[in-house]
Parts: structure tokens; C-alpha cells; sequence
């Protein structure tokens, strides 16, 4: 069995090859490479600490990302009028970076447009400028916008975390926070190596969701569910108002299921297929509590959602309503057979083996097939990335429009 120190070469060697791993594809490695678990387990620790690596549960699955080892000083500033808290984020994010620490909005964002930190940490309610106000300016300067802002706020998440992915705020973190999120957000963002971290794009990926359906299919527990929640409406919206507002939408809804599947004690999974459809996966009383909590939070927001695209309420006495027709958002949660699968991955591996030979790629699926698979061809929009970040583009049968 091999030495702590051969591990950690060979983990950062496998790193470095793929830039990042899941926590079970890293199990699977070491089998094959006679590294033992406690041994992987103190590795990964190792590794951790040195900051070589940096891990982070996303979508339900445990990742760990390859970090760069430039010796580049990355600036980081914290906005937070509470000291306690504000020298706690700065405990938290450690001594790799430059930090600054701020208790007042307004000096902070002069400071921000002087010293162009990398990265901003920052609070909703603060004295001088709100923290709203300050991420709007930071996004809409030519100088300033490619700073990361991740929002950190014990404030009404229901219509301040929409406006905070709608001034581009980078992810919204509420309080009362977990440190180990804060610190391996930061890393990510800051030190990932490869593209660019988004955590909408970075949902499990194809081959993840490929590993949850092959699991789907061969679990035994009764009550195991595979569904697709679609953002219903949402290229007509897009169509509308343009496809960063259709971005913002898929983004307000990717952290509302990753806050839904960090908080549940019941292990769930979660994917994004590139289009209006969330794949989530799961023991089925927590897949039907969180889609029903994902609901309701979604409904609660849609009023600050279309007051921001024009759609002023008036007050008729009873109700509010709305002075003209807009298109309307919904998610809609849908379970998918076990059969419907069964006999849909039969077709898909019965193409597979007229072109590539007797079942090769079982298990390993495109995005294509998996939407197949999963009743998700009916694609109105599709999400790309590019090196210029997020790409969305319309459907032909929904005036096709394309974000440059």
C-alpha cells in the first residue's frame, strides 16, 4: 500500500489531469492505485490544508477542484458593519489572500474603486450605501466587473437573493453562515484552476448525471425517485426580456435547489441539463418536501421578479394585480418512470452499438441522450459557456435570440 506522501502525487497528478474530481471517482482511483482509505482520507486533508486543492458539495455530490499555484497575492475585501463578524470572514478565508476590512458602505466603495480587489465579500445592510447599491455599481463599471461579489446577509432571502443574481452578484450565502462554504467559495473562485468557476454551469455535469440515472435504474429501495423540474415559460420570458434576464432566472433557481440539498439531512442529488430542466434525484419524501419548499420560494419571489422588468402592481383595494399581460414563470416538477427510462436507454444503447461497437459507452451518456432518456427534448433555450462566460440562445419556434 502506498506512502501518505506517493498519494498526494498521485491525487494532485490525477488533479492536474482533470482539474476536478468527485469524491467517489477519487475512491475508485485510489482502489486501483492501492491507496488505502484512511490514507485517501488524510491526503485529501493534507492537500486541503496546503491549499493545492479545494473541495465543495455541489449539487449533492463532494468535489474537489485543482487550485493554481501562482504566487500571485489575490486582493480580497470584506464589507460588514458587525466587527464580530466581519474579523470571523476574514478568520475564515485565511492568510492566502490580501484582505480589507470595511464596516462602512459608501468608504467601501471608494475603496473598492481604487485598490479593484479580486474578490468582494459582502453584507446587505450597511451604513452609508447598501450592499445592493454596491454590487449594482461594482457590475456596471467597465473597471470593476469582473470582480466577484459573493453576498452574505441574514436579510429576506425571498426578493434580496433575486436582486443580487439580477445586479450580478456572483452567489448569495445567508446567515447564519457556514465558514468551510465561505472558504471554499472563495478558493474556488479565486484559485480554481482552468475555466472560470459559475455555479450554475458547475452543477454535476453530463457524466454525473449519467452515474444518478445508471443508480436510478439499479436501485432497490421503493421510495428512490429520478424527476425533472422545468422552468415553464421561460423562453417566452427570455423573448421578452432579454436572455440575461432568462439567466438570471435559471441562476435564481440553480441556488435555491443547492440551498435545498446543502440543508437536507437526506443525501439528494441535482443537475442541470443545459436548458429549462433541473434533474433532481433523491429518497422521495425529501425530493417532495425541497421541490415543495422550491415552490413556494419561487412563487413568493415572482412578484419582485416582474416589478424589476416594468410590471408595477396597482392596488385595486383587494388585490394587487398587474396593468399588462406578462409572460408567466412556473415550476413544474415531474417524476420519471423507472420503466420510461428503461425503455428509453434501450434505444439510446441499441444507437450506441450500431455506431460504436456492442455497448461500449454504457453509463456514459451525451447531453443529448440523456435528454432523451429523460423527456427533455423539447429544448426552448440552451445554456453554453464560452470564454466570455454564460451563453443563452432561444429556440427557432420562439424567435430565435442570442445573447453577444
Amino acid at each position: 500500500m502506498k506512502s501518505l506522501e506517493d498519494s498526494e502525487s498521485d491525487i494532485i497528478s490525477v488533479l492536474n489531469d482533470r482539474q476536478e474530481i468527485t469524491y467517489n471517482e477519487l475512491k475508485s482511483f485510489a482502489a486501483e492505485s492501492g491507496i488505502e482509505d484512511d490514507t485517501l482520507k488524510k491526503s485529501l486533508k493534507e492537500l486541503e490544508k496546503a491549499n493545492a486543492i479545494a473541495s465543495r458539495s455541489s449539487g449533492g455530490i463532494l468535489t474537489y477542484y485543482m487550485l493554481q499555484q501562482k504566487p500571485l497575492l489575490r486582493r480580497i475585501m470584506i464589507v460588514e458593519d458587525d466587527k464580530s463578524i466581519n474579523n470571523l470572514m476574514a478568520f475564515t478565508i485565511g492568510g492566502d489572500f490580501d484582505i480589507t476590512q470595511m464596516n462602512d458602505g459608501e468608504q467601501a466603495m471608494r475603496k473598492i474603486k481604487m485598490e479593484k480587489p479580486d474578490l468582494v465579500v459582502l453584507d446587505l445592510n450597511l451604513p452609508g450605501m447598501d450592499g445592493l447599491e454596491i454590487c449594482k455599481r461594482i457590475k456596471k463599471d467597465a473597471l470593476l466587473k469582473d470582480t466577484i461579489v459573493i453576498i452574505v446577509s441574514a436579510m429576506d432571502a425571498t426578493s434580496n437573493r433575486f436582486k443580487g443574481i439580477k445586479y450580478g452578484a456572483d452567489y448569495y450565502i445567508r446567515k447564519p453562515f457556514e465558514p468551510s462554504e465561505l472558504r471554499s467559495l472563495v478558493k474556488i473562485f479565486l484559485k480554481k484552476k482552468g475555466k472560470k468557476f459559475d455555479p450554475l454551469i458547475d452543477l454535476p455535469n453530463q457524466e454525473k448525471i449519467s452515474d444518478t440515472v445508471e443508480k436510478a435504474l439499479k436501485a432497490t429501495e421503493k421510495d428512490y425517485e429520478i424527476g425533472r423540474l422545468r422552468v415553464e415559460g421561460i423562453s417566452k420570458f427570455v423573448v421578452r426580456f432579454g436572455n440575461e434576464s432568462g439567466i438570471t432566472i435559471l441562476r435564481l433557481v440553480s441556488q435555491l435547489l443547492q440551498d435545498k440539498v446543502k440543508d437536507s439531512t437526506i443525501k439528494m442529488f441535482v443537475g442541470f441539463l443545459d436548458g429549462e430542466d433541473f434533474i433532481v434525484a433523491g429518497e422521495r419524501h425529501a425530493v417532495e418536501h425541497a421541490i415543495t419548499s422550491i415552490k413556494s420560494e419561487f412563487t413568493a419571489v415572482l412578484p419582485f421578479v416582474y416589478q424589476s422588468e416594468g410590471y408595477k402592481p396597482m392596488e385595486l383595494g383587494i388585490d394587487s394585480t398587474y396593468g399588462a399581460e406578462k409572460p408567466m414563470l412556473n415550476l413544474v416538477y415531474s417524476q420519471i418512470e423507472k420503466s420510461v427510462i428503461i425503455e428509453r436507454r434501450a434505444e439510446v444503447l441499441k444507437n450506441k452499438e450500431d455506431k460504436e461497437g456492442k455497448n461500449k459507452d454504457v453509463g456514459n451518456y451525451t447531453y443529448d441522450e440523456l435528454r432523451h432518456m429523460l423527456g427533455s427534448e423539447d429544448l426552448n433555450i440552451t445554456i453554453t459557456r464560452d470564454p466570455n462566460g454564460v451563453r443563452l440562445s432561444v429556440g427557432k419556434g420562439n424567435d430565435e435570440k442570442e445573447d453577444k
